[in-house]
């Protein structure tokens, strides 16, 4: 009897990324995308620009419901206030001790490669900065005055605190919320299924979007910062690869190769999207069915990694802040550095939610040590392809902290951690049970007839 050989997602993401990176080169080298040509109207503006945004939008619906549901089950199936309070300590701790690490190595590495001297750019692009929000106004604003607004505009720090606080209130009531506790469990795995239906079109939504951006884009662009752009995707990796996976194996005695491996295929999405937070459905999954943290730490941890967690962030400002500051011929000395450092680990939490975050960062940073913020157009050219490196690293670290915290917690299954298939998707994934049906179809006549 010959068994079938089913290709999992995680293949076919990795395929749908190669072609994507391919076709999008060849668009660009050959010329195709040149302004009003058909390739450029109906194929990379066309085609790929709206299966992509259709993607990167289904995504976006997922998260808040998603967030909301897995949050209060996830405080639910903590059953202790004390307990919540030392998961959001911990979570705390290590999002801002990796920001921290992960700016010293981009400023270190900048440094001893000397990017930026004598180059005397002119910017030819310009840069307006935005002006972030008080550090009191954020702290003020954690607190929803609208619940349905903050939802709808995806305010997750404010998502996050109404969910937790009826997760609280649901326990003090106790028993007689048994009801509502059944409907929020329903309500998280349902929206777990749809996660996995819209992850089945992912091949196809990852090609559309690297096509496009590779296409549109370009690597041209790369060779004229080629300084910058290798120290920055150096200390991106050495970030990855060395500081966070060191981490991971000292505080948890986790295998880091595994860890890598199943991480691969929410990285791809990351890198795909660019945004933390749509990939809250993908990095959300993986971290409980792929790597075995409870969901009542993952729920908490994932969320909030999104929203204050900027490793990746971090390091291209470290880089960056070298970079301008050598180009425009600025000694900023020892002093200038630890600002740096200590400017980018607050901004990392008070700017969270902004829009253009990472430049909005950027721009307090050089505000505050001297630097002209109109330096930021000269980088702005290679900061969209930058940005998807940096979103990839951003995600593991948010998962590589729901490890660590889970683990000391008592809330990671390393059973699942360390079997390679544990979580895995497939077509399968997606088929409905016969039995499932009946059962349903039986429950509705049932209803129907008895009134």
């Amino acid at each position: 009897m010959r068994t079938e050989t089913k290709m999992t997602l995680t293949s076919k993401v990795l395929i749908g990324m190669g072609l994507g990176i391919v076709i999008g080169l060849a668009i660009n080298l050959l010329g195709l995308n040149s302004e009003g040509s058909f390739i450029n109207e109906y194929i990379v503006n066309g085609l790929f620009l709206i299966a992509g945004k259709m993607f990167v939008t289904s995504l976006k619906m997922l998260v808040v419901p998603l967030v909301f549901f897995s949050l209060i089950t996830g405080v639910l199936g903590i059953g202790d206030i004390n307990s919540l309070g030392k998961v959001g300590a911990k979570s705390f701790v290590l999002y801002l001790l990796t920001t921290a690490i992960a700016i010293a190595v981009g400023i270190s590495l900048a440094i001893l490669a000397g990017i930026g001297d004598g180059v005397n750019m002119t910017s030819v692009a310009t840069f307006t900065a935005k002006e972030a929000p008080a550090l009191s106004s954020v702290l003020i604003d954690i607190i929803p005055s609208n619940i349905i607004s903050a939802m709808a505009e995806g305010k997750m720090l404010q998502i996050i605190f109404f969910s937790i606080l009826v997760g609280i209130s649901i326990l003090m009531v106790g028993k007689k919320a048994k009801a509502v506790v059944e409907l929020i469990e329903i309500g998280n795995e349902i929206m777990m299924k749809m996660v996995n239906i819209v992850m089945a079109v992912a091949p196809y939504a990852v090609f559309a979007l690297l096509a496009k951006a590779i296409a549109s884009l370009g690597l041209g662009l790369l060779a004229d910062l080629a300084g910058y752009v290798v120290v920055l995707i150096l200390a991106l990796m050495i970030h990855l690869f060395v500081t966070l996976m060191g981490i991971l194996k000292i505080f948890s005695g986790m295998s880091p190769k595994i860890f890598l491996k199943k991480m691969r295929e929410t990285q791809i999405f990351a890198f795909s999207t660019s945004s933390s937070n749509a990939t809250i459905p993908v990095t959300l999954r993986a971290v409980t069915k792929r790597l075995g943290v409870n969901n009542s730490v993952a729920s908490f941890t994932v969320p909030f990694g999104a929203t204050i967690n900027m490793d990746g962030t971090a390091i291209m400002q470290g880089v960056a802040t070298v970079f301008i500051a050598n180009a425009y011929g600025v000694e900023l000395g020892l002093t200038g550095y630890l600002t740096v450092i200590l400017m980018s680990v607050l901004a990392s939490i008070g700017t969270a939610g902004v829009p253009g975050v990472g430049l909005i960062m950027l721009s307090m940073v050089f505000t505050q040590v001297g630097l002209p913020v109109e330096g930021i157009g000269l980088i702005l050219g290679v900061d969209r392809l930058l940005d998807m490196v940096r979103t990839a690293v951003n995600v593991s670290g948010d998962a590589t902290v729901s490890v660590i915290v889970a683990n000391s917690e008592n809330k990671l299954d390393k059973e699942i951690y360390n079997n390679p298939n544990a979580g895995v998707l497939n077509d399968d994934s997606l088929d409905i049970s016969e039995k499932v049906e009946k059962e349903l179809a039986d429950m509705v006549d049932k209803t129907y007839h008895s009134k």
